[in-house]
């Protein structure tokens, strides 16, 4: 029988309980087949349409799906490839409701939030643990206790205690212990009334994990278990830590692994988890080496606000200085700042090691990447484009190598002459703009003794895809003629999948239209990240000699 473990979080949100459930399943994962759902409040179908600075990055699984950026977690840690009916929203689950009463499927009943909102929720869950065969089905409530959004969520899952029994559901609770300036003093109220809040819906959690800046005093604990009717065994503190890969090995440390052995009936291995910590240590470690082993990467786009919008940028670059010994210090630039004043590009990036170009859409702070990857190129900085990189890096080359002065994207300029960048023929009838482009993993194949075939050790790749427009393919010709080479092409080798430069005249000058940021883990980083900080990393050391 499948178990369950179920993780909600109180008091305010943004305290990690994608990175909990993910923890918690990397210390399952080396023994027992695990599967992780998320449940969100909001009525979008999916998060495919908005705003990376609202939401942050949306993440795109293997087959398609666009889906929550706490899938990116899932994956990184669990070492699955998630599926895109593992993320439900409430837009999901009423689209589905609605669709099934206009088939008669209700047979004339009235239907209502209880129970057929909360059956279709349970139904998810029980056909996502029969489909994987998994013996633990990790479940993340999105939101906060309290939050009408996910009130039907709590229900469903309250149910699936009573259905399956209390010894096969667990419910890890995960709140806020503050300590206030001036007073000094851990406080335990808030937890304590998000747990009543809790009990009010008809939910005890097993556990609770207490997100603190300090560890939890032997008071609080008790104090915590006492009025939250826990085991003080059963509190621990979800310590504040410089890399959240730090997390398993910290959970294990406090004995979580024997509280969900002991309360679900596991055996797990008592070795736990020895390579991931040995890299998770030397992540932390390389922050505090000498200057000399430090790079500077700037990641340049226009969702700079929010960190988020390029979660997956960030976490594969440090899987590379894990795997590197290399401290990889990130740069958020905005283009468009450089847009309106290219006088400032040489105080931006003058002092960068390395340059990435990511995804994104529309025409704000296009000029203003193009401008960087011209300064990349030009001063022999390496350099990475992700998707849209890619296709400012086609348009920068034909500008100013391919004598085509006004090349462009009709994405950004539909009446120019000379469109580098089109729209894909399948995309020209397309209307709806959720889910509807080129989306999952495609296989590309790669040019023989190309930088990109020998750092992924083969002459195909497969990556994951989420875009509309591609390289002209009447334009290969002349980037080929004028020294670009084209490194990858698609099975039918119509649509360029990567770019480059020969070493003779770049130390690393590679693009691609896949985001291979979405597939990279701390033990395996993606192989394009990995060349273009390996490259930095000799680059400077290079310097210093010369």
């Amino acid at each position: 029988m499948t178990k369950f473990i179920v993780v909600t979080g109180g008091v305010i949100s943004g305290l990690g309980k994608g990175i909990l459930i993910a923890s918690i399943g990397k210390l399952l994962s080396s023994k027992y087949k695990c599967a992780a759902v998320k449940c969100d409040g909001y009525l979008n179908v999916d998060p495919g349409t908005m705003n990376p600075v609202e939401h942050g990055e949306v993440f795109v699984l293997d087959d398609g799906t666009e889906c929550d950026m706490d899938f990116g977690h899932y994956e990184r840690f669990m070492s699955v490839s998630a599926k895109g009916d593992w993320n439900l929203t409430m837009g999901k689950i009423y689209k589905s409701i609605l669709e099934k009463e206009r088939k008669g499927d209700y047979l004339g009943k009235t239907v209502q939030l209880i129970p057929h909102v909360t059956d279709e929720i349970k139904s998810r869950f029980y056909k996502i643990a029969d489909q994987e065969k998994c013996d633990v089905l990790l479940i993340e409530i999105g939101g906060t206790v309290g939050d009408m959004e996910n009130m039907l969520y709590l229900e469903a899952v309250r149910q699936l205690a009573g259905e399956k029994g209390r010894d096969n559901v667990m419910f890890v609770h995960l709140s806020y212990v503050p300590i206030p300036k001036g007073v000094n003093e851990q406080k335990s109220k808030p937890t304590q009334l998000s747990v009543k809040t809790l009990n009010e819906i008809g939910i005890w959690p097993d556990v609770i994990a207490a997100r603190c800046e300090d560890y939890l005093t032997e008071k609080i604990k008790k104090k915590i278990a006492l009025f939250c009717n826990v085991d003080e065994n059963c509190v621990f503190t979800a310590i504040d830590v410089p890399s959240v890969y730090l997390i398993p090995g910290e959970l294990d440390k406090q004995g979580v692994r024997e509280i969900i052995s002991k309360k679900l009936g596991l055996e797990l291995p008592l070795d736990g988890i020895p390579n991931w910590n040995k890299l998770a240590k030397k992540m932390v470690e390389v922050k505090n080496c000498k200057v000399n082993n430090k790079i500077n990467i700037g990641i340049c786009g226009k969702y700079t606000s929010l960190g988020d919008s390029y979660a997956s940028v960030v976490e594969a670059l440090h899987h590379c200085s894990a795997n590197l010994d290399v401290e990889v210090c990130i740069k958020m630039i905005d283009t468009e700042s450089i847009e309106k004043n290219p006088n400032t590009i040489q105080n931006e990036i003058s002092n960068l090691n390395g340059i990435i170009v990511p995804g994104g859409f529309g025409n704000r702070g296009w000029e203003g990447k193009i401008e960087v990857i011209k300064y990349a190129r030009e001063n022999k900085v390496p350099f990475l484009g992700i998707c849209l990189g890619l296709q400012s890096a086609v348009v920068e080359y034909a500008r100013n190598k391919c004598n085509l002065i006004d090349a462009n994207s009709t994405e950004m300029n539909p009446s120019t002459k000379n469109n580098v960048i089109i729209l894909m023929d399948a995309q020209k009838k397309i209307v709806d703009k959720g889910g509807t482009m080129r989306l999952g993993s495609y296989e590309a194949k790669l040019k023989e003794g190309s930088i990109v075939s020998e750092l992924y050790s083969s002459n195909f790749s497969f990556e994951r895809h989420r875009h509309r427009f591609e390289v002209n393919p009447n334009i290969h010709e002349i980037l080929i003629k004028n020294g670009l080479v084209l490194s990858g092409l698609s099975e039918n080798g119509l649509l360029v999948e990567y770019i480059e430069l020969p070493k003779i005249i770049h130390p690393y000058f590679v693009a691609t239209q896949s985001h291979p940021e979405l597939k990279s883990k701390l033990e395996e980083p993606a192989p394009l990240f990995f060349g273009l900080v390996k490259s930095a990393k000799e680059l400077k050391e290079l310097k210093k000699f010369i």
